[in-house]
């Protein structure tokens, strides 16, 4: 430890003292869960091996705050063990300029996950856990908890997750003090925690949460222990150092008013000095600060990509499968390689990865919420990481979870396949005709959805060697090879896939259908069935449909009939980007026809359904002809 028991008692006094005070003076904030927790982070904090003079070094031990609202607690321990200036953070809390948001925050020195939304960082942590297991460092994982939030499903998937992986390098402590907003947490919803932790297979201890003898013996107990994961319950007592706010959940969110602050900081005997930080708050610059987020850096051979022959369909989500097992074997030896699932195993084709890296592909079972957030984690972490399911359960059903991993910017690679109404017979439940609306409102991720499998080859290989997230989106159907206007195979040899290119696959004169995905072969055929009526269309393929080259595709747009075709809901699909470039660039446009679904489909073989629907090749072939 680098301090000594009776000084982190001192320091708990101080903390709680700047716990009130960065409340006080942003008028808002979390103080009484924050003061039942002091004593479990300044505990950890202090034995970590983390360095305030280092503290991203890569083989740092880790800690997961998930009731990120305490983070009054945690600014003011990491800034009392030298991380950061206390002054900074009482002055800066919660104000738009400064790095101390209200719930915790990546890339703050010390902070390894942004959290709020309750539940999510036990798989936070398992993610980190395992990372660390995958590359044989001996680092621990804390995880901090709490009881209001342990009813949520998410922290029993994590539970089980790291009893099965045998995480002993993963230590819970649970801040136990039975209050949160509502009132007691016993009578809101009842949870036994500790039977629940047992249940799953954990090591359960239980302490005073405010005891420092107690928590330190505990911990080193949980640290030295080789069998499996470790919960540590403390009880603690909210509001805990200030006689009128101990038990009262009325403190669990709110702010003290300043007579209120004036009274408990007598009791802590701390100087109230409140006004210098409001002054200084006062002049505190609205330029939001930056942090940074370290996440480690993979230097990923890509291989050579393989080239399907223009006589052989095959499915994208097979391409995909293909491609994995080639990256795995060629970086085999440069990094530990994920590939997680939930019990989708050969349908989401990671056979052929399994085969070469058995012990990078993760099972996690029907826990999607669960495999989301741990992928997160992992791919932060010197692992190259692949969260591959179904649409609807790679991002719809868990669409919170990759929303926190696009505000931590993690580094996930999210194949789902099964997307739009291609997905066999199982009908709307499955059929995911959302996900570029939904991949839209994420700010630090990208969404590919390659045309035919050799551009899936090379968009797999493109995001396995490029930094951030990003999802690439497949059906299930084979498909035919897209081929140029001369016969010869499109994404050929000679092609390499970047970003935001679009790809001409047929020139033509007054008609152009935008497309990308599974419809893009409908539109080529279209095009060819139409050449030898002497018609002839543009058909552009957009692989990346919410980050297109504008300027490269105006000139199909102006003066055009344009179609957009696509296997997706119409009211946040292409034909939504596609209208605010048309009006951004002031295009004058003939017609603008939109093809996709306006509801649910039904349940039947995508031939079918596209056929219902009339966007088969002989409705669109017709349709063509009539506009002409």
């Amino acid at each position: 430890m680098k301090n000594s028991l009776s000084e982190l008692k001192e320091l708990a006094r101080l903390c709680r003292g700047d716990i009130l005070k960065m409340t006080s003076v942003a008028s808002s904030g979390h103080p009484g869960g924050s003061m039942s927790s002091i004593e479990l982070y300044l505990s950890v904090f202090n034995r970590a091996n983390i360095d305030p003079k280092n503290p991203f070094d890569e083989k740092r031990d880790k800690t997961v705050v998930s009731h990120g609202h305490t983070s009054p607690g945690v600014y003011s321990s990491l800034a009392r063990l030298g991380f950061f200036a206390i002054d900074d953070v009482i002055s800066g809390f919660r104000h738009p300029g400064s790095i101390f948001e209200g719930h915790v925050t990546r890339g703050i020195p010390g902070i390894e996950w942004s959290t709020g939304n309750l539940g999510q960082g036990l798989s936070a942590g398992v993610g980190f856990a395992l990372a660390a297991k995958m590359k044989n460092e001996d680092s621990k994982v804390y995880v901090f908890s709490s009881d209001g939030e342990s009813p949520k499903g998410q922290i029993s998937e994590a539970r089980r997750t790291a009893k099965k992986e045998n995480l002993n390098n993963l230590i819970v402590l649970v801040d136990y003090n039975d209050i949160q907003i509502s009132g007691r947490a016993r009578d809101v919803l009842p949870v036994n925690i500790k039977e629940e932790y047992k249940s799953a297979g954990w090591n359960v201890l239980e302490i005073d949460g405010h005891n420092l003898i107690q928590i330190n013996e505990a911990l080193e107990i949980a640290e030295n222990n080789k069998m499996g994961p470790t919960v540590i319950i403390a009880s603690t007592i909210i509001g805990k150092g200030v006689s009128f706010m101990k038990n009262r959940h009325e403190y669990h969110g709110s702010p003290l008013s300043d007579d209120e602050l004036d009274k408990a900081l007598k009791e802590l005997n701390i100087e109230n000095d409140i006004e210098k930080y409001r002054k200084m708050r006062e002049n505190l610059d609205l330029t939001k600060t930056k942090v940074s987020y370290p996440n480690i850096k993979l230097d990923v051979e890509k291989g050579k990509p393989r080239i399907y022959p223009k006589d052989k369909k095959i499915d994208n989500r097979s391409a995909f499968g293909n491609a994995l097992a080639d990256l795995a074997k060629e970086n085999k030896n440069k990094f530990p390689i994920a590939a997680l699932d939930c019990d989708l195993f050969p349908s989401v084709k990671l056979a052929a990865f399994k085969e070469v890296n058995p012990e990078g592909y993760i099972q996690i079972g029907i826990q999607e919420h669960n495999a989301a957030t741990i992928a997160g984690a992992l791919s932060t972490s010197g692992v190259l990481t692949f969260f591959a399911d179904f649409g609807v359960f790679g991002l719809d059903e868990p669409f919170n979870q990759q929303r926190l991993n696009d505000i931590n910017h993690t580094n996930l690679k999210t194949a789902i396949t099964h997307s739009g109404t291609d997905v066999g017979e199982d009908g709307k439940t499955h059929q995911e005709v959302n996900y570029i609306g939904l991949t839209r409102s994420l700010y630090n991720t990208k969404l590919i959805v390659p045309n035919d499998p050799n551009q899936t080859d090379k968009v797999v290989r493109y995001a396995a060697s490029t930094d951030g997230n990003i999802i690439i989106t497949m059906g299930r159907s084979k498909l035919d090879i897209i081929l140029d206007e001369n016969g010869d195979i499109f994404y050929g040899e000679n092609y390499e896939f970047n970003y935001g290119d679009i790809d001409v696959l047929r020139n033509g004169e007054d008609i152009t259908i935008i497309t990308y995905g599974t419809y893009t072969n409908n539109a080529v055929k279209t095009a060819d069935n139409l050449r030898k009526e002497n018609i002839n269309i543009n058909v552009i393929g957009v692989p990346t449909p919410l980050d297109y080259d504008e300027e490269k595709i105006l000139p199909f747009l102006k003066d055009k009939i344009i179609i957009t075709l696509e296997d997706h809901n119409l009211e946040n699909g292409i034909a939504n980007e596609l209208s605010k470039t048309i009006v951004k660039n002031n295009v004058s446009v003939k017609d603008f026809i939109n093809l996709g679904y306006k509801d649910y489909a039904a349940s039947g073989s995508s031939k079918l359904i596209q056929k219902q629907n009339s966007l088969d090749v002989d409705s669109l072939t017709k349709m063509i002809k009539e506009l002409y």
